[in-house]
C-alpha cells in the first residue's frame, strides 16, 4: 500500500516579471531539495531569484505549520520542489510616445509564480541515497569502456600498416 504524499505550495501573484524570466530561475529548481534550491536560488544573478526564494521559503513555512496543525509527521529536511511554475497574469497596456504626434503601444506582462513542495516518497533524504549508492560501479563502467576502446585503436593501426607496406614491398620488387 502506497501513501500518497502531501504537497504545501505557495503563490506570488501579480508579479511585476514576465513569466519567460521567472522561468528560467524556476528550471533550475524543479526537483531538487529545498536546502539545494534554496542555495541555487541564493547565487542566481537574475533580477526574479529573491522573488523566487520568498516563495520557495513560504512554501517550506506553509509546510511546516500545517504539519504542526493538522498532527502530520514531516521532515523538513526530506522536501523537495515537486513543481515550480511561472504562469501569465493579466497585462497591462502602457503607451509610449513616437514621432510625429504618434503613440506606440506595448504590454508590461505579470505573472504567477506558483512553487509546490512534497516530501520524498522513499522517506529517505537525497544525501541518504547518494551515500548508500556504492561509488564503484562508474569507476567498473569506465575501465570495461577504455579497455574495449584502447584493442580497436591497436588493431586499426596494424592493418592500416599492414595495408601501406604491401604496396612498398611490391614497389621495390618491381625495381629490382
Amino acid at each position: 500500500m502506497q501513501l500518497e504524499t502531501r504537497e504545501f505550495r505557495a503563490e506570488a501573484r501579480f508579479q511585476r516579471v514576465s513569466p519567460q524570466k521567472a522561468r528560467l530561475v524556476l528550471e533550475l529548481i524543479k526537483g531538487r531539495g529545498v536546502e539545494e534550491a534554496l542555495h541555487t536560488v541564493a547565487f542566481t544573478k537574475k533580477a526574479v531569484a529573491p522573488l523566487v526564494e520568498k516563495v520557495l521559503r513560504s512554501a517550506v513555512e506553509n509546510a511546516n505549520y500545517l504539519s504542526q496543525e493538522q498532527g502530520l509527521d514531516l521532515d523538513v529536511d526530506n522536501l523537495y520542489v515537486k513543481q515550480a511554475v511561472a504562469n501569465e497574469g493579466p497585462r497591462m497596456k502602457r503607451i509610449r510616445p513616437a514621432p510625429m504626434g504618434r503613440a506606440y503601444r506595448y504590454q508590461r506582462r505579470l505573472a504567477h509564480i506558483v512553487i509546490s513542495v512534497a516530501e520524498r516518497a522513499g522517506g529517505e533524504s537525497l544525501v541518504e541515497r547518494v551515500e548508500a549508492e556504492p561509488a564503484v560501479k562508474p569507476a567498473k563502467k569506465a575501465a570495461k569502456k577504455a579497455a574495449k576502446k584502447a584493442p580497436a585503436k591497436k588493431a586499426a593501426a596494424k592493418k592500416t600498416a599492414a595495408k601501406k607496406a604491401a604496396p612498398r614491398a611490391k614497389k621495390s620488387a618491381e625495381k629490382k
